[in-house]
């Protein structure tokens, strides 16, 4: 984890906490995620037009990861329609890093034992955050089975596209995953809203496409970071992005930001060091 990589990586978690909240935020969140869709088809094709076919060899990851970025966000879809942002979305990104992390110790790979102890201090201090105050009631329970789901689709997919990005260039590989995975939620969208997709505010119009491309721009940037081979403390460090979505969250959505939720964050920075160790 060079001082590189690390910058690229929190700049990365800023941008997914910022379309996330976008997500959250459109009333229709259907709307907006075939919005989202939309942006990965267009950007995703264009530059696949540009950058031409991948390797045959990357055709099966590629395939891969396409497909687990659907079950993603149809699952991050429905997760924000049972839950609060503030509760679910911690609860996804916290799942990860444990599962990429068991995944490399089952494939034999060195992961030192500071880093291991990082990654658990972020993961807690994120799922404390997703337990605010202890909230933790039945009705809240198919949110976070939701999101736990959620959680474990973003550690598959980041144990794929790290495998990939090693031997195939980043930008191609992007790319064509974009564009293989984005049609979904517009024709989820289209099926069950029928013409009403064409009646949606100019403002909401608006602003699913802009977070497809903050969406877009996050993933790029945490596919180059893990060119670097350090795929759990890339993985971890990027579920930071929930303290970024707490602070998004009180500012710009009104949410509250108090004791528990600080301290909360003062543990996933503890976690960061650790990892940076």
């Amino acid at each position: 984890m060079t001082p590189a990589i690390t910058a690229l990586t929190l700049l990365a978690a800023v941008l997914h906490a910022t379309w996330n909240a976008v997500a959250h935020g459109v009333p229709d969140r259907l709307v907006g995620f075939a919005l989202i869709g939309t942006t990965y088809v267009v950007i995703g094709g264009g530059a696949a037009l540009v950058l031409g076919l991948p390797p045959a060899a990357a055709w099966p990851a590629i395939l891969a990861s396409a497909a687990v970025h659907v079950v993603y966000t149809l699952l991050l879809w429905w997760s924000y329609q049972l839950g609060e942002f503030s509760q679910v979305y911690p609860v996804a990104r916290g799942t990860a890093p444990w599962v990429v992390a068991l995944v490399e110790i089952a494939r034999g790979e060195d992961v030192p034992a500071l880093q291991l102890v990082g990654i658990g201090v972020v993961s807690l201090g994120l799922l404390s955050l997703a337990l605010d105050g202890g909230r933790l009631s039945r009705a809240t329970l198919p949110a976070l089975g939701a999101a736990l789901a959620t959680g474990v689709s973003i550690a598959t997919y980041t144990v794929v596209d790290a495998t990939a990005v090693s031997t195939t260039p980043v930008p191609v590989y992007a790319a064509w995953m974009f564009l293989l995975q984005g049609p979904v939620m517009p024709l989820v969208a289209a099926a069950r809203r029928g013409r009403g997709l064409l009646t949606q505010r100019r403002g909401v119009v608006l602003a699913g496409l802009g977070g497809g491309v903050v969406s877009l721009a996050a993933y790029g940037l945490v596919l180059v970071a893990q060119t670097s081979g350090a795929t759990a403390a890339v993985a971890a460090l990027r579920e930071t992005s929930i303290v970024f979505g707490a602070l998004i969250g009180a500012v710009f959505l009104g949410e509250r930001l108090g004791r528990g939720r600080a301290i909360s964050a003062a543990v996933v920075a503890l976690g960061i060091v650790l990892v940076d160790l």
